[in-house]
């Protein structure tokens, strides 16, 4: 192996990931609506994702409003208001936006190093990307639910009051 393919490797990979960070925070939020393509959930998901063991296995997942707390938003509901979960069902919209570009984007570090470890590191790289669009895709009905009943909730709570 030589060290220069695998620290081109490794710098692309970096600068992807950092990249495409970036641009997540930096989308404005009206660009992602939910409710249509491609963020909008087929039919065929509402199972899916059980079927999958998501709910399960998605906590033992990285997650990086952990890993940095003051710059991305924390997962937990901190706001469960319409508005609060609207910011949310975005977050999970750019999340997945950002995910599949890093599927797509990974797959040009073969480029660099083209032994059998690197392709098969990229394509764990690429391939490590999906469980995240997944938990995007899960998460964001379950949200849209939430925002419904905040909004009746609110409703009803606007109408007592009057």
């Amino acid at each position: 192996m030589q060290y220069s393919d695998f620290f081109r490797w490794l710098f692309y990979l970096a600068v992807i990931s950092f990249g495409s960070f970036l641009i997540g925070r930096l989308l404005p939020y009206r660009w992602f609506d939910a409710n249509r393509f491609p963020y909008q959930n087929a039919a065929f998901e509402k199972n899916f994702y059980k079927k999958l063991g998501l709910p399960q296995w998605q906590k033992k997942l990285p997650d990086m409003s952990r890993i940095f707390p003051h710059i991305m938003p924390a997962k937990a509901m901190v706001d469960p208001t319409p508005e609060g979960l609207q910011i949310m069902i975005q977050e999970t919209c750019i999340a997945e936006l950002i995910h599949f570009i890093l599927v797509i984007a990974g797959l040009g570090a073969m480029y660099f190093w083209h032994s059998w470890v690197g392709i098969t590191l990229t394509l764990f790289y690429s391939i490590g990307n999906l469980p995240f669009i997944l938990i995007q895709r899960y998460n964001r009905p379950r949200l849209i639910r939430l925002k419904a009943l905040s909004e009746r909730r609110k409703e009803h709570a606007s109408s007592c009051t009057h």
